[in-house]
């Protein structure tokens, strides 16, 4: 099992940025195993919606289209944490963000969710 720890959410208002980050831990094996990261998110009233991943030894990156090009994932290896960065927030991008590990596969890279963190309340006033 891997451990992952989300930061960075809060209340913001719009047009502002934000970056959440996604500490994974746990054991060597489990933490050798992990192929791809990616972010959920689900809105009040929403399904739970995959926004952004990305290959976790590769370059491949994948977003959601409802973001608009408003979202970068990142990643460093070395520290073994997850970045989503979030620009021009609005009203809409207010919700739990949460991030994943899972096998890397498909156009969405992430696919068969491995771990799943607590998630990180982001809340954007207008």
């Amino acid at each position: 099992q891997v451990n992952l720890v989300e930061s960075g959410g809060g209340l913001v208002q719009a047009g502002d940025s934000l970056r959440l980050s996604c500490k994974a831990s746990g054991r060597a094996f489990d933490m050798e195993a992990i192929e791809a990261m990616g972010w959920f998110r689900q809105a009040p009233g929403k399904e739970r919606e995959l926004v952004a991943t990305t290959s976790w030894h590769g370059q491949n990156t994948w977003y959601a289209g409802s973001t608009k090009g408003r979202l970068t994932v990142s990643r460093d290896n070395a520290k073994n944490t997850l970045y989503l960065q979030i620009n021009n927030l609005k009203p809409e991008d207010t919700a739990v963000y949460t991030c994943v590990t899972c096998y890397e596969g498909g156009s969405r890279i992430c696919v068969s969710v491995t771990n799943w963190g607590q998630g990180t309340q982001v809340t954007v006033s207008g």
